[in-house]
């Protein structure tokens, strides 16, 4: 969650629309209103996903 966090502030991100989910408790996210509209991210805790997780988000985030 810091990390996250601090990743969202330090780009300064304000509003999520958001999407399909990764992994219970994990959605994708896209960006909207500011300059980075239209990134897609998915923000998430360690303990979160299983070991599927980064492709599932790729496929998720395409």
């Amino acid at each position: 969650g810091e990390t996250s966090g601090s990743v969202v502030n330090r780009l300064g991100l304000q509003a999520f629309r958001i999407g399909a989910e990764i992994a219970p408790g994990v959605p994708a996210l896209g960006v909207i209103g500011t300059h980075h509209a239209g990134l897609r991210i998915a923000l998430k805790s360690g303990n979160f996903g299983g070991p599927d997780f980064f492709a599932r988000a790729l496929n998720a985030l395409a």
